[in-house]
């Protein structure tokens, strides 16, 4: 039952998307003049939300990985059952995508050389879509990307 309900969770920006465009339709249909504005900001802000949604339903496509990935208060924590470690955002130098490994990673490097290595289906991984895209000069859609690309090398994708 858990796991349905996360499920859905996942679509939540697209269905909310949906129903913004539906009430905006409905608003243009039914008002005239300058009442139609809300119902083309509607239209813009339903397309966005939709938008947004699909990138990340891209990044978290993979799933059911080893390990665990938490984010709290922008210091990125997993915990795997071979290796682990914490980043602070704040303190990252270097993000790479390493499709070599089985399953690949994502290479996070501190600017102290600490090295950082998650699965991209690591429990939790989601998480990463905003973390990463937070970091200045990277957009979502070159994240999602290159998760879809499914590199088969390592892939510089960000540096302070």
């Amino acid at each position: 039952m858990v796991e349905k309900r996360l499920e859905w969770a996942r679509w939540a920006e697209v269905i909310a998307g949906v129903a913004v465009l539906g009430m905006a339709a409905w608003w243009l249909r039914s008002s005239y003049g300058l009442s139609r504005i809300p119902g083309w900001a509607g239209l813009a802000l339903g397309a966005v939300l939709i938008w947004i949604g699909i990138q990340r339903l891209r990044f978290g496509a993979q799933r059911g990985g080893l390990g665990v990935v938490q984010l709290d208060e922008r210091r990125l924590t997993y915990m795997g059952p071979l290796t682990g470690g914490m980043i602070d955002l704040d303190d990252l130098a270097r993000l790479d995508f390493d499709g070599t490994g089985r399953p690949p990673h994502w290479v996070l490097t501190g600017r102290n050389g600490t090295l950082l290595a998650i699965p991209i289906n690591a429990e939790g991984g989601e998480r990463l879509f905003d973390a990463f895209s937070a970091l200045p000069g990277l957009s979502s859609a070159r994240l999602s990307g290159i998760v879809m690309k499914k590199e088969r090398q390592r892939v510089l994708i960000w540096k302070e």
